[in-house]
């Protein structure tokens, strides 16, 4: 089958690899849909920390975010799944150890990362195989596109959950990019008052397309009161303006990462009583930004400027992108074309 491998920083290539067949307890998933994110690109340019720290190597074939169809089925899986719409956890624990008997497997110190951590192959290629353990059916007539916003989305709700908001509270998102503008979504949809900070003017204006009034820069900032502040960006010193801005005695969510060391002074969270939350992974909201999507509540489709083939993708991590895309911020990949 065909796959997308990157091969070295700033080398990548489409190959023919020997396609999966599944283990016990597995099922092999033809791929509809895949997205490109940012993760993926830090692996193309070499900045991704888990090559630096023995977690990941080269070649490396990555993809996390998904949807497709059950083709084959691995021993003790359920036939019910064969031909199945489903997405999937990227977080694979190994099901023996402490952290994911007490269901928390995502941050299982042996786990296998689906495209990304220990070896396990990503979706961009024609077939992945995946755990039925991390399986999540897709309803009946909801589209490829948005069963691969499943897993940012997951992300994205865990984010707007740990900002612990009630109905009429301001929320200030940092990073208007694909989690960023999810997760301004989804705390829309809750009844949050939002409020986007972005850098670029494209950007804070694609926002605005979507029915955020409230985008600013740093410079056109108001000086309001913000009851949680979740920082999506890449950016190292937003954190240190997160913890300044959230009011006092409320919750900062880190959820986006810089490829350098963010500094946070802890006299400033301390002094402010801040809760401050971290996000790792979409591990236990896929199912309900499922149900958001299929519910019509929130729609994601918008965010998705295009969507390629397998030979494109080099292209988009290396940042080429036509005009006629536009600002939306994810860029989809169809592995059968």
């Amino acid at each position: 089958m065909r796959a997308f491998v990157i091969t070295g920083r700033g080398e990548a290539a489409v190959r023919d690899v020997a396609p999966p067949e599944p283990r016990p307890g597995e099922v092999v998933v033809e791929v509809e849909r895949a997205g490109v994110c940012g993760t993926d690109v830090e692996f193309y340019t070499g900045h991704m920390s888990y090559l630096h720290t023995g977690q990941a190597a080269y070649p490396v074939r990555i993809g996390h975010e998904w949807s497709g169809v059950v083709r084959a089925l691995g021993d003790g899986v359920e036939s019910s799944w064969l031909g199945r719409r489903v997405t999937g956890e990227t977080m694979l624990g190994c099901g023996r150890c402490e952290r994911c008997a007490s269901g928390r497997r995502h941050v299982c110190a042996d786990r296998y990362e689906v495209g990304i951590r220990n070896g396990w192959p990503g979706a961009l290629a024609e077939r992945l195989p995946v755990p039925v353990t991390a399986l999540h059916p897709l309803p009946g007539g909801m589209d490829p596109a948005l069963g691969a916003l499943a897993e940012p989305g997951g992300n994205a709700l865990r984010a707007v959950r740990g900002a612990a908001l009630s109905r009429g509270e301001r929320l200030l998102v940092m990073g208007p990019g694909t989690i960023g503008l999810l997760a301004a979504q989804i705390a829309e949809a809750q009844g949050a008052e939002v409020h986007l900070l972005g850098l670029t003017g494209p950007s804070l204006d694609f926002a605005r397309s979507l029915g955020f009034a409230n985008a600013w820069t740093r410079e056109t900032l108001p000086g309001l009161r913000y009851d949680a502040v979740i920082d999506a960006s890449n950016a190292p010193a937003l954190p240190a303006l997160a913890v300044k801005l959230v009011e006092p005695g409320r919750r900062v969510v880190f959820i986006g990462l810089s490829s350098e060391p963010s500094l946070v002074d802890s006299r400033a969270v301390a002094l402010k009583d801040v809760t401050v939350v971290g996000v790792l992974s979409a591990f236990g909201g896929m199912a309900e930004a499922i149900g958001l999507y299929a519910s019509g509540v929130v729609d994601p489709r918008p965010l998705v400027a295009a969507t390629v083939t397998l030979r494109e993708v080099g292209g988009v991590l290396a940042g080429r992108r036509p005009p006629e895309w536009g600002h939306a911020p994810k860029i989809h990949v169809d592995p059968r074309r």
